[in-house]
């Protein structure tokens, strides 16, 4: 049985840093349905039909503005100025040490202690299935050198693919980004529901070895043969309790491969399929990267994992598939560049693309 919550904007118009919040809906002739926050670029609900055509709402999300800003930081947000860790939260650009917010002890997290995450962009909706969202990174923003304006498309097709597109410029500095989604998803359409039975292939024959603060070493690690081997599909929960350093670390899946693929180039990096409802999601991303996170942290706590029609968000309760450059780049000259010159534009795309099997 599907059913979902119907969102309701008034309980998501409000200000926020003198800035006006809202709920926006992007739709296609399928019914598919997303549902946005301007407050840190949030996707609050996703409608997809499952095998017999009944929509379910396979994201984790919140019902009010309130319950977003005292819940789960990243969930569905957009994540800038640079995903991932940034280790000490330093690293040297042209020669200088720059300093950025540490907010993830030793390290630099998701863009630091106000990262877009808790930023309000701009909106303006193009049309029912698009929505545009700006916002302009200044020049010392959690210690980030350069004024980084960033432009976001979140569209929706008739393939019930959902693309987020952006473009963004260093202005007046040498600056360093990297984003990425952060969605938390669950197939089944009972967002409270375990998603170790979800079965998911990840196109990485290797993974970024992690220091124990969880900053990347700069060591890439062969999958084959660990529990980390996702290049066949297997079921997220088949090999999440084996005896692995990594595993036991993250308290779950926490890596970020390198996927096999063109630099540059639109390609797929990862598939996951709900087989009880046929559900499936095809990831696809320019970047060099994807994290697989298995939603070890949520923790069924009120208010924060509290969320759409009082479900409690639990262990292993969403997973997360994060196309982007590699954490930590910054600090790891083998890794491809995040650093970008003024006047150098970085450009790249995720498409959620979801069917039935």
């Amino acid at each position: 049985m599907s059913h979902h919550v119907e969102l309701r904007r008034e309980n998501f118009r409000t200000t926020v840093d003198g800035r006006p919040v809202d709920l926006f809906t992007l739709r296609n002739r399928n019914g598919m349905v997303v549902r946005v926050t301007n407050y840190g670029a949030k996707i609050e609900q996703l409608l997809v039909p499952d095998r017999n055509g009944t929509l379910g709402d396979v994201v984790q999300g919140y019902e009010t503005i309130e319950q977003v800003m005292n819940g789960q930081a990243s969930m569905g947000s957009f994540i800038g100025r640079y995903c991932g860790r940034i280790a000490q939260g330093r690293f040297l650009l042209d020669g200088v040490e720059q300093h950025t917010s540490v907010n993830n002890p030793p390290n630099t997290l998701h863009g630091g202690t106000r990262g877009s995450r808790f930023r309000v962009f701009d909106a303006r909706q193009l049309d029912d299935a698009s929505l545009e969202l700006t916002y302009v990174f200044q020049d010392g923003e959690e210690g980030f050198p350069g004024t980084l304006p960033v432009r976001l498309v979140y569209s929706v097709d008739e393939d019930n693919a959902l693309t987020i597109a952006w473009t963004a410029v260093a202005v007046d500095k040498t600056t360093v980004a990297n984003f990425t989604d952060h969605t938390f998803f669950n197939l089944s359409g009972d967002a409270g529901a375990s998603i170790l039975d979800h079965v998911a292939t990840v196109n990485g024959s290797r993974y970024l070895a992690l220091d124990a603060t969880g900053a990347p070493t700069g060591e890439l690690v062969d999958v084959t043969g660990t529990p980390h081997d996702f290049r066949s599909p297997t079921a997220l929960g088949a090999r999440i309790d084996a005896k692995d350093p990594m595993l036991a670390q993250g308290k779950g899946y926490d890596l970020h491969y390198v996927v096999d693929k063109p630099a540059g180039a639109l390609a797929v990096h990862a598939r996951v399929l709900h087989p009880a409802s046929g559900r499936t999601l095809e990831v696809r991303s320019t970047e060099p990267g994807i994290q697989l996170y298995t939603g070890n942290f949520l923790e069924g706590k009120a208010p924060r994992d509290v969320g759409k029609g009082n479900t409690l968000y639990t262990r292993h309760s969403a997973f997360c598939l994060e196309p982007s450059h590699f954490p930590n780049s910054v600090n790891v000259p083998s890794f491809p560049s995040t650093v970008l010159k003024p006047g150098q534009w970085y450009a790249g795309r995720i498409v959620y693309a979801f069917g039935v099997s």
